[in-house]
């Protein structure tokens, strides 16, 4: 009997033993299965994506939104916005790149800069092609460098025309209501003169002080600054003679202001003072003037056409580099950015153009006048976006554009003659970037 209790006692015991050891394997098992259930895990290793920003408007602010979402969603990243101004964000990128200590990330206006530092982005975005191809097409001579994908599409600018709606009412005079009604340049002339006599206006047209915008009116006369693959210049062509004396004209009939591009004076200060027709610049300044314009009502209409209609299209990006050590995380953000819900919550709240095609873009501010601006850049040539996408050569004779263009409404020189001298600074520019290729 007592030898039948010990027999029991040992089975037993080797039996609660057994129980304990598969109810442990059973809890260990258990536990990893949830543990791989919350991706990524809380052990899982921490990065910092540093990324080099700049800042024109409330942009920042809607980013730092978006930076916190996604580190909510992704508990192991660390994003570090690193805001310079845009005067300084070149060098300083170019100075981390050749110190070997690159950003994960940067803001640009070009892409090709860096396009030698910049990491491939197909691996998180897909075909080159098919992401590009929601974007407007211009887009793609800046993101598409040397058949890699060094960049996605975050916002985009149009030059357009901003009306004082005050003035042009009060002299009866209605702007065109869609692009069915376009005016001439003859036709706009004509009713910019009405507005200065009967609506009370001191200036006609305030036109930006600068080579990009003045080129709105190149592009429509059908000209370009360089052929088709930036092997010469098209800046002393008929059709950009054409422009610059029609340019001429304009001036010394006072549709465009002399104040501006003779007399140096702000475009941006007159139009706000109430005193000008209208204010030709970019999509940008929609966000301006809801902030400063209080005295007056203005709206946005579309630019008159002259052989054809055209905007100049400009943009900004987000590109990731080599050798940051935090490549695939700046991808996969990259991609998170690019995505057309928080792109649409980045330009809806940052007032700014959207990149895609056929935008649906609904702001709580100015969704009309952005309408306008989508599409004058919708009808815009290719040469109005590949010219300015070719910023190594560019830049280099673009302020000898603009003193050539003074220089001709200041009677000094022929169209003919300012233009040919520039043709031969670009010729002299576009041999150095070959040279330096």
């Amino acid at each position: 009997m007592l030898k039948s209790r010990k027999v029991l006692y040992i089975i037993l015991s080797i039996l609660l033993i057994f129980t304990l050891i598969m109810g442990g394997c059973s809890s260990t098992k258990s536990g990893s299965n949830s543990s791989s259930s919350n991706a990524p895990s809380e052990t899982a290793k921490k990065v910092k994506l540093d990324f080099v920003w700049f800042t024109d408007g409330v942009e920042g602010k809607v980013m730092k939104e978006i930076i916190a979402d996604y580190q909510k969603e992704h508990p192991n990243v660390e994003i570090n916005l690193i805001e310079v101004p845009y005067d300084d964000l070149e060098a300083k990128l170019k100075t981390m790149i050749t110190g070997g200590k690159p950003p994960a990330l940067a803001r640009v206006t070009n892409p090709g800069a860096f396009a030698s530092a910049a990491l491939e982005l197909t691996p998180y975005l897909g075909d080159k092609d098919t992401f590009m191809s929601q974007f407007l097409d211009g887009l793609k001579y800046y993101c598409i460098v040397d058949n890699r994908l060094i960049a996605a599409p975050m916002e985009v600018t149009a030059n357009g025309l901003i009306y004082n709606k005050t003035l042009f009412d009060k002299a009866g005079v209605k702007v065109p209501q869609s692009p069915d009604e376009v005016w001439t340049w003859d036709e706009f002339a004509a009713a910019i003169k009405k507005v200065m006599k009967d609506g009370g206006a001191k200036y006609g047209v305030v036109w930006d002080f600068t080579p990009h915008r003045w080129t709105t009116l190149l592009y429509e006369f059908g000209g370009s600054i360089f052929n088709q693959d930036a092997t010469d210049t098209n800046i002393n062509k008929p059709e950009a003679i054409e422009a610059l004396n029609y340019f001429k004209k304009l001036v010394d009939e006072d549709v465009v202001a002399k104040a501006v591009w003779l007399g140096g004076e702000n475009p941006n200060n007159l139009f706000r003072s109430g005193t000008a027709a209208a204010h030709l610049s970019g999509s940008w300044m929609i966000a301006n003037y809801r902030d400063t314009i209080k005295n007056f009502e203005w709206g946005v209409t579309y630019l008159p056409k002259a052989k054809i209609r055209s905007s100049v299209l400009g943009a900004k990006f987000v590109m990731a580099f080599k050798n940051s050590g935090v490549e695939k995380e700046a991808g996969e953000f990259i991609k998170y950015l690019a995505s057309k819900e928080i792109d649409d919550k980045y330009v809806r709240e940052s007032l700014f153009l959207s990149p895609r095609k056929n935008p649906d873009v609904t702001y709580d501010f100015g969704t009309e006048m952005f309408k306008v601006f989508s599409n004058e850049l919708a009808v815009s040539p290719p040469a109005a976006s590949y010219d300015w996408s070719r910023q190594d050569i560019i830049p280099k004779f673009t302020s000898d554009l603009k003193a050539a263009v003074v220089e001709v409404l200041q009677g000094k020189k022929t169209a003919k003659e300012a233009l040919d001298h520039v043709a031969q600074l670009a010729r002299e520019a576009i041999k150095e970037a070959q040279q330096n290729k």
